[in-house]
């Protein structure tokens, strides 16, 4: 992602009124995010002003008051940059917590189709939680909420095959 596909993105949203999430924002490379925090300071000081148009990436465009623009970021993993002081005051932090697996995965088993899901729910976050404190550390053994949401996704296809 360059700078110059994030600043088509921010000026369809800018004119659209859209909010745009940004999914793990830091993995985007320190020079993008340097010329990004310029784009959206450019959007929040027309908003500010409370202007209809204003001047962005060399173009007069419509600026609709509704924009907003949201990111997550997960810290402290390999390959993820810091974000600039000047970046990182444009955003609200929010500390987000672990999922309650047990209650995803009750709900998702009951949409299913399965009749006993808070059963079959605790079994299947016992049994993910032990295959995880149990095997190996390495890298392909992904018991995490994507996985786990696939294997119910699976089980259920199975359900309605065989009924």
């Amino acid at each position: 992602l360059d700078f110059r596909a994030m600043g088509a993105i921010f000026s369809g949203l800018s004119q659209t009124g859209a909010w745009g999430c940004f999914d793990e924002f830091n993995r985007i490379n320190i020079e993008v995010l340097s010329v990004v925090s310029s784009q959206l300071r450019t959007i929040q000081n027309a908003l500010h002003a409370k202007v209809r148009r204003f001047m962005f990436g060399g173009k007069e465009i419509n600026l609709n008051p509704t924009v907003g623009f949201f990111v997550t970021m997960n810290p402290g993993y390999e390959g993820r940059t810091e974000l600039p002081d000047n970046l990182k005051a444009m955003f609200r932090p929010v500390t987000m917590i672990r999922p309650d697996l047990q209650q995803i995965c009750e709900i998702m088993l009951f949409s299913e189709g399965f009749n006993d899901a808070r059963a079959l729910a605790k079994k299947m976050t016992v049994l993910y939680g032990l295959a995880q404190g149990q095997l190996s550390k390495q890298h392909h053994y992904d018991f995490g909420l994507r996985a786990l949401k696939s294997v119910l996704v699976m089980a259920g296809q199975l359900k309605r095959a065989t009924p």
